[in-house]
This record gives C-alpha cells, sequence and structure tokens, in this order.
C-alpha cells in the first residue's frame, strides 16, 4: 500500500506529460494530415507524388528511428527545440500518414457518381471537398481515426528514451526506488493506458452514434 501511496502521484504526473504530448501531437497530425490527403486526391500530378512518397516512406520507417532523426538530426542544421517540442513533431510527422490514408478510405466511399454531378455542374476540386466529399466523408473515418489516435497516444512512451518525463519514464525511475515492487508498478502504469484507450473509445462510440443519428 506504502508503494501504491507513493508510486501512484509520480506516475500519474508523467500521464499529464502523455496526455499533453498526445493532444499537441494530436493537433498537428489532423492538421498535417488533412493537406496531406488534400494533396494525394489533387489533380495536380506533382502534389499527388510528393503525399504519396512522404506518406510510404514515413508509414514504412520505425516510430523510433523517425525520433531519432527528428531529435538528432534537425539540431544537425541549427534547430534546437526542447525534446518534449521534438516528440510532438516526430509523433505529428508519423501519426499524419495514417490520418491522411485514413481519410483517404472515407473519401474513396463517397460513390462516384456524386464526383462525376458536383464536376459537371462546374464545382471547382475544393468546393467539391468542401461541399460533396468531406460532409460525408468524416462519418466513414471516426472509427480508424480513433483508431489512430489511441495508437498515437500509446506511442508517447518512445519519448521516455530521449528524456520527456511521460509515464514510462515515471514508471521507470519508481522502479528503481520501489525495486521489489515491479510488477505492482507497472500493473499502475498499464491500468493507465488501458483506461486512457478506453475512454477514447468510448468518446469515439458516442461520436459515430451521433453521426448515424445525423445521417
Amino acid at each position: 500500500m506504502d508503494t501504491i501511496v507513493q508510486a501512484a502521484p509520480i506516475i500519474f504526473q508523467g500521464f499529464v506529460t502523455a496526455w499533453q504530448l498526445a493532444l499537441i501531437a494530436s493537433v498537428g497530425a489532423l492538421l498535417l494530415g488533412f493537406i496531406t490527403v488534400a494533396m494525394r486526391v489533387s489533380p495536380v500530378p506533382p502534389l499527388r507524388w510528393g503525399a504519396a512518397a512522404y506518406i510510404t516512406l514515413v508509414r514504412n520507417t520505425p516510430l523510433t528511428v523517425v525520433f531519432f532523426i527528428v531529435a538528432f538530426g534537425l539540431p544537425q542544421v541549427d534547430i534546437h527545440l526542447p525534446f518534449f517540442t521534438f516528440a510532438v513533431i516526430a509523433l505529428a510527422v508519423y501519426t499524419a500518414t495514417f490520418v491522411a490514408e485514413a481519410i483517404r478510405s472515407g473519401i474513396h466511399s463517397i460513390p462516384t457518381g456524386q464526383l462525376e454531378a458536383a464536376k459537371s455542374i462546374g464545382m471547382t476540386f475544393p468546393k467539391i471537398m468542401q461541399h460533396v466529399v468531406l460532409p460525408q466523408a468524416w462519418k466513414a473515418v471516426i472509427a480508424p481515426m480513433a483508431s489512430v489516435l489511441i495508437a498515437l497516444f500509446k506511442n508517447t512512451s518512445i519519448a521516455s528514451a530521449f528524456g520527456v518525463a511521460e509515464a514510462i519514464s515515471k514508471m521507470t525511475s519508481q522502479v528503481n526506488v520501489h525495486s521489489s515492487q515491479v510488477i505492482l508498478i507497472m500493473f499502475i502504469t498499464t491500468c493507465g493506458y488501458v483506461l486512457t484507450g478506453l475512454v477514447m473509445g468510448r468518446v469515439s462510440a458516442l461520436v459515430e452514434r451521433r453521426a448515424v443519428v445525423l445521417r
């Protein structure tokens, strides 16, 4: 019991950092993902090629390698930032590729006839996206998007290897302090990740049900 009283608040502080990291990185990933998918489905070939290359390259690169490139590569070009910010950039750049593919799958769920009809009445590509595609596609991407964001939260654990005091980092420090209670400390940390994932999944389910009602 003493171990729980001493370790739990410290691990909770780590989760606060992890939540902050995940929230900021999620915003960045969503913005970059929307830009990437707009390029990916653009009628301009160079934009499509650039987006496809970015998605293919980053999705097939281990996240740890992306962290190394950002954390140790950017300082080589005189970009010096806190490791927390480097972690946000790495997570956002990596997760944006999955966001883009999730949105693209939703766009492909729109019947081709609707797109052809919009083109036939003279709508431009941006207008088609704004008024025809996105209002329908977002309902189809809620579930896969939730999975992507839950994965992003779990991926914040990698930041511990780069000096960010998130949950895994705090867990490690407490294991060193309470070496006889390793299983208990790991269990507390695991519960934090599971509860966060369950809450995010529940919110996603509520949003998805709301979207069905609005159809």
